[in-house]
């Protein structure tokens, strides 16, 4: 039996992590602690997880035009995921989607992103009728989940970072139908 198709719509982001003792308080500067890069996004790291499992998948999403793009997708082309969905914006001052990062000493964070070319992803870049399954986030604009929810055969939706999104109830029960 092959494994299932699964598309994944979403972010790719470069994240930028400083891990220290604690979390500043607001205006406080707190010093010592480590840094590290990595490839994430909601979107990249739900494909890259499916990816793992055994599912063939294929991400789409939007990177730009810039030093940050190869990194964000690094983790995606390890994992072997499709990558041909991917989309390049090449605006003026348009960057690859960044998540900086703070974590202390027992895990707790707080996260800031700044989304750059994932805000770009447009219904017209989203062809998943082929999946067999299509996961999407809320780092995504909503018209691109939309887009991907009405193709989708078995829909799926990780409403996170938890933001208001005016769901249309029968297109997302609807896609889960079908």
């Amino acid at each position: 039996m092959p494994p299932p198709k699964i598309a994944v719509v979403g972010s790719a982001n470069v994240d930028l992590v400083a891990r220290s003792e604690r979390l500043p308080r607001p205006g406080e500067t707190v010093s010592g602690a480590s840094f590290a890069r990595h490839p994430g996004g909601k979107g990249a790291n739900q494909a890259v997880a499916a990816a793992r499992l055994g599912a063939d998948v294929r991400f789409v999403g939007m990177v730009a035009v810039d030093d940050l793009a190869d990194e964000a997708l690094a983790g995606l082309e390890e994992a072997g995921v499709d990558t041909s969905g991917v989309g390049w914006v090449s605006e003026p001052g348009m960057h690859t989607g960044v998540a900086l990062i703070l974590v202390d000493g027992v895990g707790e964070n707080q996260i800031v992103v700044a989304p750059g070319a994932n805000a770009c992803l447009s219904p017209a870049a989203i062809d998943v009728r082929d999946a067999d399954a299509v996961i999407a986030q809320l780092e995504a604009p909503d018209d691109a989940v939309y887009a991907a929810a009405q193709q989708a055969r078995f829909f799926c939706l990780n409403a996170a970072p938890a933001r208001p999104f005016d769901v249309e109830p029968d297109l997302l029960a609807a896609s889960s139908l079908r």
